[in-house]
């Protein structure tokens, strides 16, 4: 017998894991699906491709984070912001509004300590029997893949960034 919802893990150090999950994003969509985003890193500022494709189909986004870790001024600051994430997010799940949402860059809360592993993954254990999630982001805990029913570790062999090539509008963001 199936669950009435799946998750999905999109984790490992290469390029595509948020790309992969919003094209879950689009199918959903497509199919007529209550669909939500909520970004854990990216700043509110920053207008990217996905979100403005979101924005135009009326999906539900919430981008959270202050910017990526290695560029924040205040740790402190970027932590709270990263709990407000999850606590968005937990209640999200569980309130049965959703048929996806995708939790982009999710795994760093729990990685970097912001957010125990295990309340985060009851929070996605506990969600709304309906709710499917997509979670990214590097180095997912081995509870949260434990509990997923899909997996995807992407790996890098070659990136364009590595030969020194900037990142680029709609193809990183």
């Amino acid at each position: 017998m199936s669950p009435d919802s799946l998750v999905l893990v999109n984790t490992g150090d290469g390029k595509g894991k948020s790309s992969a999950a919003f094209g879950v994003m689009a199918r959903g969509w497509a199919r007529g699906w209550r669909v939500a985003v909520v970004q854990f890193l990216k700043a509110p500022e920053w207008v990217t491709g996905e979100r403005k494709l979101a924005e135009h189909l009326g999906i539900t986004w919430h981008t959270l984070g202050d910017g990526f870790t290695w560029e924040s001024d205040d740790l402190d600051r970027t932590a709270e912001l990263g709990r407000a994430a999850f606590a968005q997010a937990r209640a999200m799940l569980a309130s049965g509004d959703w048929d996806l949402l995708i939790l982009d860059e999710a795994t760093y809360v729990m990685t970097l300590g912001w957010v125990p592993v295990d309340e985060f993954v009851a929070a996605v254990v506990d969600r709304a029997p309906h709710t499917h999630v997509v979670i990214t982001g590097r180095g997912a805990p081995d509870e949260l893949i434990a509990v997923a029913d899909t997996v995807t570790e992407m790996r890098p062999v070659k990136h364009a960034m590595d030969a020194g090539i900037p990142a680029r509008k709609g193809i990183e963001y």
